[in-house]
């Protein structure tokens, strides 16, 4: 029962030696304050009710305690505390039965009966006997308690600083990742093949291509953006990628405009996109579909079909991860990942305008 690891675990530091310095601090001064009884006839004498009394407050003690450690095994998260603090209330009033049932009889038996049916030779009733020991009850379970929501607060205020220095790094990293010298090398050669055949394109192209180069500088500060503005700058992304790959590259963006007000990462249709095309063949047999879009659940969508290189580098999931990190930061849903033989999606959660605008004020 007195296990340091799992003192250690549901606490963060060993209460052992509390353990056996409360229990007989507690009980020693329980008869006096309870029970009427003092040290006058000296120590030898208080002997048989401090005996009694440090039963009944390391019964108790250590049941609850046991108790507390069993419930935050079985009921970690905050949605299930409410969960959690009826089983305790009700695991309490079974542990109060018990114990005055058995530390009861084990009393009778040393000491003779505590009390008759009405009042002992104190004055004491029944109420003034169970009132100790919902005292010792409320006390560990006040401690235990207060020592576990004090640890979920630093446990929360530690990852919170966690996430605000990887949501920093990853925008970083992301905004590096993206002001690609590849992307602008292939968009350049792409252009100079436009401009030949089609000067007015050609001027079409490198307004876009500007477009894409000043939102990503514009947004560089911003952790959240609205779905229509993303969508914005994603058009011009595509048609620049069009330009490149041709009728072997097709986008279908079917999002509702009702969703457009909701707040999503920066990039992240970006570089879901980018990860698309460096992980697939792209050709006019296999061309690369790739399908934007709300599921039933209010996710966005972004969905291409699966057609490996045989030849690529080892994936890094840098990408991938990068957009994980920073939607941890703002929101408790997660961002889903499933690969099919025929396909590869990723579900990235909406957040909401208010939310979004109160975690950034």
């Amino acid at each position: 029962m007195l296990n340091k690891e799992r003192a250690v675990q549901y606490l963060g530091f060993s209460d052992i030696p509390h353990l056996l310095i409360g229990i007989p601090v507690v009980a020693f001064f329980f008869p006096i304050v309870f029970f009427k009884a003092d040290l006058s006839d000296g120590l030898i004498a208080y002997l048989p009710k401090f005996t009694v009394s440090l039963m009944y407050t390391t019964s108790y003690w250590l049941s609850i305690r046991e108790l507390l450690f069993h419930m935050r095994l079985h009921y970690r998260t905050p949605e299930e505390t409410p969960r959690r603090i009826i089983y305790t209330i009700i695991g309490i009033l079974v542990i109060f039965i018990i114990v005055n049932s058995v530390v009861g009889f084990i009393h009778h038996d040393l000491l003779g009966p505590p009390f008759d049916s009405t009042m002992d030779d104190n004055g004491l009733t029944h109420s003034d006997y169970r009132l100790p020991s919902l005292t010792v009850i409320i006390l560990v379970a006040s401690i235990y308690e207060g020592i576990f929501f004090y640890q979920r607060w630093k446990e929360a205020i530690v990852e919170t600083e966690r996430l605000k220095r990887e949501n920093v790094q990853s925008q970083l990293e992301g905004l590096k990742s993206q002001v690609n010298p590849h992307f602008l090398f292939n968009s350049l050669n792409t252009l100079i093949y436009i401009i030949p055949e089609d000067p007015d394109k050609a001027v079409t192209f490198v307004r876009k291509l500007s477009k894409v180069y000043r939102y990503i500088l514009e947004i560089r500060d911003k952790e959240l953006i609205p779905v229509s503005e993303e969508l914005a700058f994603l058009q011009s992304y595509i048609f620049l990628l069009k330009e490149r790959f041709g009728e072997s590259f097709e986008v279908s963006i079917n999002v509702d405009t009702k969703y457009h007000p909701q707040k999503i990462v920066p990039l992240s249709l970006q570089m879901l996109l980018e990860n698309a095309i460096k992980h697939n063949v792209i050709s006019k047999s296999k061309p690369l579909l790739v399908e934007v879009f709300i599921d039933e659940k209010g996710f966005l969508i972004v969905r291409n079909n699966l057609q490996k290189k045989v030849q690529q580098m080892p994936s890094t999931n840098v990408g991938l991860e990068n957009i994980k990190t920073r939607y941890a930061f703002f929101t408790e849903e997660k961002v889903l990942v499933e690969e099919t033989p025929s396909c590869f999606m990723v579900s990235l959660p909406l957040i909401e305008a208010q939310l979004a605008t109160f975690e950034l004020d």
